[in-house]
């Protein structure tokens, strides 16, 4: 079995080392040898060290390489949506198998490489683009192929999960923990690159204090759901955002910049994928694992199952998510405020599950103030929106100071 390898990055470079290094294992996995035919780079001449491959192999034309007549399989680790988008299209649509760990172009265009596959009868692998060395897309869609499952819960940013760990364990805020992963090297200096539009950038320490009072903590947390709509229609809930779990729950344990996945399932019952979520070395495990398998299809003339029936679920939009909020207010000190506040969670069909009221001079520090903080039943995230929305209006409301979902039985 013959590869292009697309990039020779951090990734890259591991994969060549671990092709050469576990050669023999590779090819009685696999029933046939693995050799690279080319690895296509930005940059001809590049120091690689020691990287156990001929020179002659590297490549600026990546195209060429790919349409080459004795690549069975093409790699890509380059990252970015174009090019890859083109070759990987122009590589399926050939009859060539692919593996990528390209999370960005699978986000963007996935369903236009299953199309491509499909027309070419090759396979489309990315295990290595979810959660790093962790196996996760292959157990779900293979060893979990005859069971239901009902819901995803994942940590999969491990910068984002040392920040939470080191706010959590120290009580320092957002800035002091991102100084502390850019100094590790977990984190660029532009947290933006990192951090989700609904990320963690907003978790303050006192927001920490009060999960850890209800035995929580706080994740970044991306969920997957199934549910029924208003109208009896089978949906998917697809969310990213921070949100207090349990300390009982098995992924409020994982901590440092390692990743998890929380999958439930009707007869598996719960189950946790746990492992390190980047790096070259763990991912370029993934890759390999990938290349064992699509490599083991060719040599049998099949291939794998493509999209599942979860495929066709339709996305249920935000505002119908069913969550918890956890809200923090800075309210006016005097007789009548928590009933007007209960007054607005009402209006919108929000039940109220705990209250807990601080003592006056509440977290704006001024007198005549109090803090209350409010804990909600499941309710539609628009309907929770809109509440907070309304309570920002009143005139007994100084502020809303903090507003966090709350996942689990906490």
């Amino acid at each position: 079995m013959r590869l292009a390898l697309l990039g020779c990055g951090t990734v890259g470079q591991e994969v060549v080392r671990l092709l050469h290094e576990q050669s023999a294992d590779l090819a009685a996995r696999i029933g046939a040898p693995l050799e690279i035919a080319g690895i296509a780079v930005r940059r001809l001449g590049r120091d690689r060290g020691d990287l156990p491959v001929a020179e002659d192999l590297f490549t600026t034309d990546a195209l060429g390489l790919i349409k080459r007549d004795d690549v069975d399989v093409v790699v890509e680790v380059v990252g970015g949506i174009e090019p890859a988008r083109s070759w990987l299209v122009e590589a399926l649509r050939a009859g060539k198998s692919v593996v990528t760990a390209n999370k960005a172009l699978l986000a963007e265009d996935g369903v236009a490489l299953h199309e491509a596959a499909a027309e070419g009868g090759g396979d489309l692998y990315y295990e290595a683009s979810v959660a790093g060395a962790i196996p996760l897309l292959r157990p779900l869609r293979e060893s979990l192929h005859g069971d239901r499952i009902n819901r995803v819960t994942g940590i999969v940013n491990g910068t984002t999960n040392f920040i939470l760990s080191a706010m959590d364990a120290t009580g320092a805020g957002f800035a002091e923990a991102l100084d502390e992963a850019t100094a590790l090297g977990y984190a660029e200096a532009d947290p933006t690159a990192d951090v989700h539009r609904e990320g963690i950038t907003e978790v303050t320490a006192a927001d920490m204090a009060s999960a850890q009072a209800m035995g929580c903590t706080i994740n970044l947390l991306c969920i997957a759901a199934r549910g029924v709509d208003p109208t009896g229609r089978e949906t998917v809930s697809v969310r990213v955002h921070p949100a207090m779990i349990p300390r009982s729950h098995p992924l409020a344990s994982v901590g440092d910049a390692f990743n998890a996945v929380f999958v439930e399932a009707d007869a598996a019952g719960q189950l946790m994928f746990y492992g390190r979520g980047a790096g070259g070395a763990p991912t370029a495990s993934a890759v390999l694992g990938d290349v064992v398998a699509v490599s083991r299809n060719r040599l049998a003339g099949v291939r794998a199952a493509s999209e599942s029936a979860y495929a066709d679920l339709a996305v249920r939009p935000m505002g119908e998510a069913l969550t918890r909020y956890h809200v923090s207010l800075d309210v006016a000190d005097r007789p009548g405020v928590l009933a007007s506040v209960a007054s607005v969670f009402a209006r919108h069909d929000v039940s109220i599950a705990t209250v807990r009221q601080g003592s006056a001079g509440g977290p704006a520090g001024r007198d005549g103030d109090a803090e209350l903080v409010i804990v909600t039943h499941v309710a539609p995230d628009a309907a929770l929106a809109a509440t907070v929305g309304e309570l920002r209006g009143l005139d007994i409301v100084r502020s809303v100071t903090s507003v966090l979902r709350v996942e689990g039985d906490a």
